[in-house]
């Protein structure tokens, strides 16, 4: 009774952060006109906003979910797509879709940008398995030097063959691009979310260790190339049509963790509709700071998620 109360709660915030959303603008809107089918109202909801929103609830919550899977997989809190690597070889894989496909249709992009996330993540699963000594800081430190290496690749080579502005279109997350016809790609991630609730008790056995899996009869590498083939799509897809957004795959799921324990099967809606409540109001904040005027959403939640990583490590510390 206390989770449905909690996860109702979840889903006010969202709706009353969502009616907020849709009303801000540089351009007059009036929902009620919109619901009464006022076609300059209708037209604007239709074509900018609501598009934006519901690209708003995706990527917050597809990010959320590929953190959860990453924490599980690898047993350790403070690892996620942004601190694993994983956003730095989606970029890498965008470069090689541009120079050697002309990066003309978004789905190369996506598989190229897919397939190399999935190179780049089971490069550091397998760099994680022949370290003898690993602590709880030491793995995404990992992540971040093998991201910072393959980021610095893509940006000599873009260099090389001038194409940094392209390459820095990817580098910042932003929504304000969002439109109908151009977003509707990222409904491709939704069924992650499903397949992630399908093996949430595998994933969380597979936490556990390569041993343990084994003796309960799970094919414990199997669990994990599933976990990373999860991970690398749905990074992939939000980079391409949104952009890089850190912190959120790496905040929200401890954040749910604190309260109700480690079983995906147990937090996996808490922690999908955290995150979407997590990025729209950063978006929210973003758009009313300077408006006119919008701030990246990914600099609100840079600056944001720093505090709340930082808040969480003390507490965890502590």
């Amino acid at each position: 009774m206390k989770k449905i109360y909690k996860n109702f709660i979840y889903i006010i915030i969202l709706f009353i952060l969502s009616l907020i959303s849709i009303q801000i603008g540089v351009k007059d809107f009036s929902l009620i006109g919109a619901l009464f089918n006022n076609p300059d109202d209708v037209f604007l909801i239709t074509i900018s906003r609501l598009p934006r929103l519901l690209a708003i609830i995706i990527t917050g919550a597809g990010l959320s979910i590929a953190g959860l899977i990453m924490q599980t997989i690898t047993n350790n809190k403070f690892v996620s797509p942004s601190t694993a690597g994983t956003m730095e070889w989606c970029k890498f894989g965008v470069l090689i879709s541009i120079l050697f496909f002309g990066g003309e249709h978004k789905i190369i992009k996506i598989l190229m940008a897919f397939i190399i996330a999935l190179i780049g993540n089971f490069l550091f699963m397998l760099i994680l398995k022949n370290i003898k000594f690993k602590n709880s800081l030491m793995v995404p430190l990992i992540g971040m030097m093998l991201g910072s290496v393959v980021s610095s690749i893509t940006s000599f080579i873009s260099y090389k063959y001038e194409l940094i502005q392209n390459i820095s279109s990817w580098l910042q997350g932003n929504f304000s691009t969002v439109i109908k016809g151009n977003y509707e790609i990222l409904y491709i991630g939704i069924p992650v979310g499903i397949i992630t609730y399908i093996y949430a008790n595998k994933f969380t056995i597979a936490s556990m260790g390569e041993e343990f899996s084994t003796n309960l009869g799970i094919n414990y590498q199997k669990i994990v190339n599933i976990g990373l083939i999860l991970i690398s799509f749905i990074t992939s897809l939000i980079v391409v049509t949104i952009g890089s957004i850190p912190f959120v795959g790496l905040i929200i799921p401890n954040i749910v963790s604190m309260t109700k324990g480690d079983s995906i099967k147990n937090t996996i809606f808490d922690i999908a509709i955290l995150g979407a409540i997590f990025v729209l109001l950063c978006d929210i904040v973003g758009r009313i700071l300077i408006y006119p005027y919008e701030i990246s959403v990914s600099t609100i939640i840079s600056v944001l998620g720093s505090f709340i990583f930082l808040f969480i490590l003390f507490k965890k510390e502590k």
